[in-house]
């Protein structure tokens, strides 16, 4: 997509191998502000891995990554936390026993002048970042194990955005959701965006990507098999993609 600027991330000619197996096989793909691109293909297309690569889970044998233009060098996920990127994993890596401001701030606790956990400012900081992302929530002092699955979520994504993330990956932030809490979470990801995030999606659900993502990426043994743009292709175009490692000959 050109006349856009800066991308926020450029991943250049990505190579990763495990075993002599090539996972991730010369992939390019960049991310711009305020836009989401969806990640798609088969389990073991390479798109989790390829992501990893960029989160800090793993590193790349080959290629370059680029944070607003400049190189950046991600090790771990500490260095991708330095370059305020962070990753919302399926699983939500919440501790169902504690509320929603513990879980915001876990393991990055404020404290006060007298080196005692500070709660009343936590949830104070809670509360106002839900006012931002999710008006609705209301159970602060409930632990989150009560909290629905896209309430949850925004606990997550919260935590995230407190703490200045400007990339975000999200891995399949819909699956096992009914549909009001698929709504609660698309309406999430269109405040993210309004606020400049730039979002990686990856998922399975081809509808989810068409109803979330502006443009889509799909790899296929390792390979990408090409960006589109959402508006202009179908579900069945998508799933040619996937299916057949072909890009649709509009978007060729």
């Amino acid at each position: 997509m050109t006349g856009r600027g800066t991308p926020l991330v450029e991943m250049r000619d990505i190579s990763i191998s495990f075993g002599g197996i090539k996972a991730v096989d010369h992939v390019s793909i960049d991310l711009y502000p305020g836009e989401v691109v969806g990640l798609l293909g088969h389990n073991g297309a390479g798109k989790s891995t390829l992501i990893k690569c960029l989160s800090g889970a793993y590193q790349a044998d080959a290629g370059e990554i680029f944070i607003n233009g400049d190189k950046a060098t991600i090790r771990n996920p500490r260095d991708a936390r330095a370059y305020n990127i962070e990753t919302i994993y399926q699983t939500l890596a919440l501790a169902d026993n504690l509320d929603a401001a513990s879980n915001l701030f876990l393991g990055r606790e404020l404290i006060t002048p007298l080196g005692m956990v500070d709660d009343a400012r936590m949830e104070a900081e809670t509360r106002k970042i839900m006012g931002r992302l999710n008006p609705n929530f209301r159970k602060f002092k409930e632990p989150v194990s009560a909290l629905s699955g896209g309430q949850r979520q925004s606990v997550a994504i919260a935590r995230a955005v407190y703490f200045n993330a400007k990339i975000l990956i999200m891995d399949e932030p819909t699956a096992a959701l009914g549909p009001h809490e698929t709504q609660m979470v698309a309406e999430l990801i269109q405040e993210l965006k309004r606020q400049g995030l730039g979002i990686f999606l990856i998922e399975h659900d081809i509808h989810a990507v068409m109803d979330l993502c502006d443009r889509a990426s799909v790899m296929k043994n390792g390979q990408l098999v090409g960006t589109v743009n959402v508006n202009e292709v179908t579900d069945d175009d998508i799933l040619g993609m996937i299916i057949l490692g072909k890009k649709p000959a509009k978007a060729a």
